[in-house]
């Protein structure tokens, strides 16, 4: 008798910086979501899927839920975040091992209601086990009943564990995506987010959060892709930090982004970067719109 196939949408839900891009792409074994040591790196909800001979998994890497709702795009990163509550077969929240704090505590009171939500305890490779164990008795207090799963994305420790007590949880069902298929987002959407992670991990703190990246032209040749592309800031003191001295951030972003591109692409790339001012787009509904912002979350 044949297995039934089984195929689910898997919410990675968590405060800013829990490691849910990192554990996603570990589990999918492909990177799909842009990481950085830095909060709210991921702005979208994006689609990673695995897909096996038994399952398919959809797993949806959300932006940090944060209390912080003074600007359009932090209402716009909440809601995102949010929606998959209701809409989602499984939720997993992720916690850092070393960072539990009241945040956390909200976030799992929210979904203290829901039927299907497993616990993930992460980045365990930065505690001892003796330390590990008292936190999850302390979590396990705020979450009864729950299943608590301690991990580790970046070493990938336990992500067979995890992923086995995932699968045990997806309803049958038809698979809703090609096998062949890892992500929800065009290419365009994901040069964005590399030339977007390169400017985080460049700039490090000199940087607001007040940047965006937008695909201009995107051409395939035969043995070449063009791609052009505008780097958006609110003010024209950060165009100078974004570009640096006779253009050597700028240049050492490009470089790092085209080098990413060519390895995915597996062809040369011919990368273009500009750097444009828009005052006060991160508060500006219409701006966000224009940047694939939308809680119709449109590929750019």
């Amino acid at each position: 008798m044949k297995n039934t196939f089984q195929t689910g949408y898997v919410a990675l839900i968590g405060k800013p910086n829990t490691g849910k891009s990192t554990l996603m792409n570990a589990l999918i074994g492909e990177k799909v979501s842009i990481t950085a040591h830095r909060p709210q790196t991921t702005r979208h909800q994006i689609l990673g899927i695995k897909t096996t001979d038994n399952y398919q998994c959809i797993f949806v890497d959300t932006p940090g839920l944060h209390d912080d709702n003074s600007k359009a795009i932090h209402r716009y990163m909440n809601r995102a975040a949010a929606s998959m509550f209701t809409e989602a077969d499984l939720i997993c929240v992720l916690l850092d091992v070393k960072r539990f704090n009241q945040n956390d505590e909200k976030i799992l009171q929210r979904v203290s209601k829901l039927e299907k939500v497993i616990v993930v305890l992460n980045k365990i490779d930065q505690v001892t086990r003796a330390a590990c164990l008292p936190m999850m008795k302390l979590i396990a207090e705020f979450a009864p009943g729950r299943e608590i799963v301690p991990v580790s994305a970046l070493k990938r420790d336990n992500l067979d564990r995890l992923e086995t007590i995932i699968v045990a949880q997806l309803p049958p069902g038809a698979p809703q995506f090609p096998d062949d298929q890892i992500t929800d987002k065009s290419m365009r959407f994901i040069t964005a987010e590399i030339i977007r992670e390169k400017l985080f991990r460049v700039l490090k703190q000199e940087l607001p959060y007040s940047i965006t990246v937008n695909i201009d032209h995107y051409k395939v040749e035969s043995d070449l892709t063009r791609i052009s592309a505008t780097v958006w800031v609110e003010r024209s003191s950060q165009k100078g930090i974004v570009i640096g001295k006779n253009g050597s951030l700028l240049k050492k972003i490009g470089t790092l982004a085209r080098t990413d591109l060519e390895r995915l692409l597996d062809s040369q790339v011919y990368l273009q970067l500009w750097v444009k001012i828009r005052e006060g787009w991160a508060d500006d509904e219409k701006s966000l719109a224009a940047f694939g912002y939308s809680d119709a979350n449109p590929s750019h």
